[in-house]
């Protein structure tokens, strides 16, 4: 398993226009192979919205950030300050605090 977290501020473009491009675009996301899962964030009061990526494994991740939807979001006019860091998954201890069960590898 493997994380990728995105992060960035909106310029130009008001919250509710944000919630609705997301809205729009959730099933696009929702198809991205090796995506197990997608969290959207939103913090207002700083400003920041971005996701946190939960994908099969690193390869998976690494094709969508070479992806042109991927390529949309960093280079969307409206997003500033785009960053995406990765990271991999301590399985043991997030087993132990409920974090979701690694995938097994492909037969």
């Amino acid at each position: 398993m493997h994380i990728l977290i995105v992060s960035f501020q909106l310029k130009d473009m008001t919250e509710e226009a944000f919630r609705a491009l997301c809205d729009g675009l959730a099933p696009r996301f929702a198809a991205v192979p090796g995506l197990l899962a997608k969290v959207w964030l939103a913090s207002p009061a700083t400003n920041t919205y971005g996701g946190v990526y939960t994908w099969r494994d690193r390869r998976a991740m690494e094709d969508y950030t070479a992806s042109e939807l991927f390529g949309a979001v960093v280079a969307h006019p409206n997003f500033a300050n785009v960053t995406a860091t990765d990271f991999g998954v301590l399985d043991g201890p997030t087993r132990i605090t409920h974090g979701p069960a690694p995938i097994p590898a492909a037969a």
